[in-house]
């Protein structure tokens, strides 16, 4: 797992400058997409960012990487379209789109365990 500032991504995102990226603050879990500051014009301190409670990280893992469909209301939903771009959205409406690559890579580390623990 490569490590920047406090966020993570997963190992298997290696050689791409667009991931998913965690962070662990506290009793929360951070996630963000790093293709917001690769552009210029956006405004870091706007970065859209989804929040999940650590007691709850384990069940959206779960659901990330496709081992359980059921998801507590609390927790973001996660859509798969057809042509493998992901979705993440928070119940306030923060929405996260990976391409199904940054995805993959993403889901590869949570399955090697690389997100389990702060």
């Amino acid at each position: 797992m490569e490590v920047t500032e406090g966020w993570r991504k997963s190992s298997r995102s290696q050689g791409s400058e667009h991931c998913v990226e965690v962070r662990y603050v506290g009793e929360t879990i951070l996630i963000r997409d790093s293709k917001y500051l690769r552009d210029s014009a956006n405004d870091p301190a706007l970065q859209p960012i989804i929040a999940v409670a650590a007691t709850d990280w384990p069940a959206f893992l779960g659901i990330a990487a496709g081992r359980s469909i059921v998801r507590p209301r609390e927790l973001p939903s996660v859509e798969r379209l057809s042509d493998g771009t992901v979705t993440v959205r928070d119940a306030e409406g923060v929405t996260l789109t990976y391409t199904a690559a940054e995805w993959h890579a993403f889901t590869a580390g949570v399955l090697a365990g690389e997100f389990d623990a702060a």
